[in-house]
C-alpha cells in the first residue's frame, strides 16, 4: 500500500489563506536583520509566505503585514524585489 505523502502548508500573511508551501514565496529576515527573498525555502531565519500574486503584494504593503510578521521595517526595495521575482 502506497502512503501519501503529506505537502506542507503555510499562510499567506495578506489573505490569510492556507497554500502548499510551493506556491507561496518566502521572505526572510536574517538573524543579522538582512531581509531577502528565499527562493529555497530554507534560509536561516524568520519567515513569512506571501502568495505570488500582484493583489497579495500590494495587500501586504498596504496593511504592512510583512513588517509586523517579520518584526521590523520592510523597505520599498523588498516590496519592488517581489515585483520583479513575480515578473521573471
Amino acid at each position: 500500500m502506497v502512503q501519501k505523502r503529506k505537502i506542507p502548508m503555510r499562510k499567506c500573511v495578506a489573505c490569510q489563506e492556507m497554500k502548499p508551501k510551493k506556491e507561496l514565496v518566502r521572505i526572510v529576515r536574517s538573524p543579522e536583520g538582512v531581509i531577502s527573498i528565499d527562493e529555497t525555502g530554507k534560509k536561516n531565519g524568520r519567515g513569512a509566505y506571501l502568495c505570488n500574486s500582484e493583489e497579495c503584494f500590494a495587500l501586504a504593503k498596504k496593511r504592512n503585514s510583512l513588517a509586523a510578521h517579520l518584526k521590523t521595517e520592510v523597505t520599498e526595495d523588498i516590496y519592488a524585489d517581489l515585483q520583479e521575482s513575480r515578473s521573471t
